[in-house]
């Protein structure tokens, strides 16, 4: 890949430009962050299983009719996607009580919630993500009331979805973050699902211990992280053979 034109450089994935017009190339990397990039580490295999895990759910959801930005896995870590114009909003849904949720309003990580709850927050790092409401997203030109209405329908699909995919391999679905962005095709415009789905966006709980299976084995020094993102890839049927995993390297900013 160096010899292809970096586009953009995440917390966890570099975009490339594509091989042809309209596409470009996500590649994953093993770096981990938390707590707005305070919280630093390497883990070996994470791109991989990220990779393969977003790949496995993008690929499902295409072919239910939910419009991603997923073309094609290119090898282990890298994928082809449609460039899209990202639209700054980052969308949650939640299931079950956990993480801010729990701590904004008291609720005991683990307890169901009524029903499933959609938020949404500004996407800018420097500002932590703050929550905002849709007032803030059709005032500021973030995304129109239209827009607004689509991302929530696909969110919802997309929630009832995974929450079956995951349940049918013992795994709960906590809550998740979702990216969209604008696909351009011709004079149409339409949104699309974008960025990636896997433990780094999704809280996971196994369905009998309620063993955390996700990121959150990252944020809360729990250890075994990417031992359990490839116990997701496996129950999923991903890698069947995914490797126990090394090691992580972790480094906090004062």
């Amino acid at each position: 890949m160096s010899r292809r034109k970096k586009i953009y450089e995440g917390k966890g994935k570099i975009l490339y430009e594509g091989p042809e017009p309209g596409t470009l190339v996500a590649h994953f990397k093993d770096d981990a962050t938390a707590f707005n990039n305070q919280k630093r580490g390497t883990l070996d295999g994470k791109g991989v299983l990220n990779n393969r895990i977003s790949e496995f759910v993008m690929e499902r959801l295409n072919e239910i009719g939910v419009p991603t930005h997923f073309i094609r896995r290119i090898n282990m870590r890298e994928q082809l996607i449609r460039e899209v114009e990202i639209i700054p909003i980052e969308v949650v849904a939640r299931n079950i009580a956990a993480g801010s949720l729990s701590a904004r309003l008291g609720l005991e990580e683990g307890q169901p919630l009524p029903r499933s709850i959609v938020e949404f927050y500004f996407k800018n790092d420097e500002l932590g993500d703050p929550m905002v409401a849709e007032e803030h997203i059709t005032a500021f030109n973030w995304a129109t009331t239209q827009e607004i209405d689509d991302i929530m329908a696909l969110t919802l699909r997309v929630n009832d979805f995974m929450s079956g995919m995951f349940a049918a391999v013992g795994i709960k679905l906590i809550d998740f973050k979702l990216e969209f962005g604008r696909l351009y095709e011709g004079d149409m415009m339409r949104i699309v699902l974008a960025d990636e789905i896997s433990p780094d966006s999704c809280r996971l709980w196994d369905a009998t211990t309620n063993e955390k299976m996700d990121k959150d084995r990252f944020r809360r020094d729990l250890g075994g992280v990417t031992e359990a993102y490839a116990e997701v890839a496996r129950r999923l049927g991903i890698m069947k053979d995914a490797p126990p995993n090394l090691h992580v390297v972790e480094s906090t900013v004062e």
